[in-house]
């Protein structure tokens, strides 16, 4: 449910991968060779059936106007005061097109050549899908630290 979680933009969504993923996992578990961990095999199909409930949905790679964010360094110190909670609801604000190449590239350990054949882009789209969420999380992250700020 993690992995479906991290794909989907509500419960129910996520839900559906889930199910989804399963009658896939039954329906090809005669496929798998244990040549690798039986959980990395799952949670490729997990991925894959999440990919697929948004290809289907046809979503289309966002533009947000971020480009002219800084991509200047941040305090590791902001980083580390955030919950995987919090990160993770960070995550989830993306647009489609950034959030699922980042969790592919960041969270699954995908390369820009596996994501642009998964999703059908071009690598170079994939790497700039990526820059622009990293910009993107980092500029809500820097706005946090601003409104945590207190005067000393």
């Amino acid at each position: 449910m993690t992995v479906c979680l991290r794909y989907a933009r509500n419960k129910a969504d996520a839900e559906d991968i889930l199910q989804d993923g399963f009658v896939r996992l039954f329906q090809n578990i005669h496929q798998f060779k244990s040549e690798g961990s039986f959980e990395g095999w799952m949670r490729r199909i997990f991925v894959n059936a999440s990919l697929k409930k948004y290809q289907t949905k046809k979503w289309n790679m966002e533009q947000s106007g971020m480009d002219h964010l800084d991509e200047g360094s941040m305090d590791p110190d902001v980083i580390s005061a955030l919950s995987e909670q919090e990160i993770m609801h960070l995550i989830d604000q993306l647009p489609d097109g950034y959030r699922i190449v980042f969790n592919m590239y960041v969270i699954e350990g995908y390369s820009h050549k596996e994501i642009s054949e998964e999703l059908g882009i071009n690598e170079a789209t994939s790497r700039t899908q990526l820059l622009k969420a990293r910009k993107q999380l980092q500029h809500k992250i820097n706005r946090l630290d601003l409104i945590h700020e207190r005067p000393v």
